[in-house]
């Protein structure tokens, strides 16, 4: 089943000026920010009243001031559909984990307000004495399995302090295994055979969107460290199959380790060989099948939680031909 693409009811993005940016023109400004659209259509939503300036429709195109509090009213917008149906694999009345199927944005973002995994969630949960049970990590619009919800706020911030540690020490106390096809024939491995991928992910320039993670330039101060550890599970005249355990957490790593590599995901139409983005698309671009197979987590009782979401069949060790994951 799927939400119906209808209208949602619009939002407010607000910023503040900086003192980096007086001076800029308001329109020139809003062009940087949101790299989606033009001047010229900037031009058009200030003379539709979109665009306010400390409380109150801006009245024209002048410079800006530091300190300035500046807020878009996107009018509302019909959004794509996406799923709404995902199986629990876990419930105790506080964690709350599902099955994510592949399609499903989990927080607002690039287009997607109301059509969200949280929207949904709240919808779902509205009124339930017990709360809403609340995405604690996120996957991309376009992978399917495990992900951890939390309705209390204590155990949401124990997950976060959990998956947080994880990506910045390497943490046996949170594991996370992945599915996925890669491009075939890429890796110089045997069935079974393994290697680990220590690609460092920083920001790179991109055209859409000023800035995008991706393997790092040599020499970049700000690059993030990564762990993958990447397993051939099969070799199919079509693809690789292949699992990967993360025991860091960065922005699209598999993807990018993968990538840089030599063996970018199959049908992945962002990440090349590199690990390097390609100018002509975007991280909520699909056509790639990138699946969450386990995750496991330390209790503080020092216990563990331990969640498998089942693998689409492609996924699976044994069959044939065919793609599943994002569409």
């Amino acid at each position: 089943m799927t939400v119906a693409g209808i209208r949602n009811g619009g939002w407010i993005y607000r910023d503040r000026i900086g003192p980096a940016d007086d001076g800029v023109a308001l329109t020139a400004w809003y062009a940087r920010r949101y790299r989606h659209s033009d001047r010229p259509v900037w031009l058009q939503r200030l003379a539709a009243g979109e665009l306010h300036r400390n409380g109150r429709p801006a009245a024209g195109d002048g410079p800006l001031a530091a300190g300035d509090q500046l807020a878009w009213h996107r009018p509302p917008w019909c959004e794509p559909v996406v799923p709404q149906h995902w199986d629990v694999l876990h419930d105790d009345g506080d964690l709350h984990v599902i099955a994510k199927p592949a399609g499903l944005p989990v927080l607002p973002a690039g287009g997607f307000l109301d059509h969200t995994l949280l929207r949904l969630l709240e919808r779902r949960w509205a009124g339930d004495p017990a709360g809403v049970p609340r995405p604690v990590h996120r996957l991309g619009r376009g992978t399917s399995g495990v992900l951890v919800c939390a309705r209390r706020p204590a155990s949401r911030a124990w997950l976060s302090r959990c998956l947080r540690d994880s990506t910045a020490t390497a943490s046996d106390g949170c594991r996370k295994v992945y599915r996925t096809l890669l491009q075939p024939g890429r890796l110089a491995l045997e069935v079974g055979d393994a290697l680990e991928l220590r690609t460092p992910i920083g920001r790179r320039p991109h055209p859409g969107l000023g800035q995008l993670w991706a393997a790092a330039a040599e020499g970049d101060p700000g690059a993030l460290a990564a762990l993958s550890r990447l397993q051939l599970i099969e070799r199919r005249p079509e693809a690789d199959l292949a699992e990967v355990t993360i025991a860091s957490g960065r922005p699209h790593q598999i993807r990018i380790h993968c990538a840089a590599a030599g063996a970018p995901l199959l049908g992945d139409p962002l990440y090349g060989p590199g690990g390097l983005a390609l100018a002509a698309a975007l991280p909520g671009d699909g056509g790639y099948s990138l699946h969450a197979l386990q995750v496991q987590l330390q209790r503080p009782d020092g216990s563990w939680l331990v969640v498998e979401a089942p693998p689409p069949a492609a996924l699976r060790p044994g069959v044939g031909s065919g793609r599943s994951g994002s569409r």
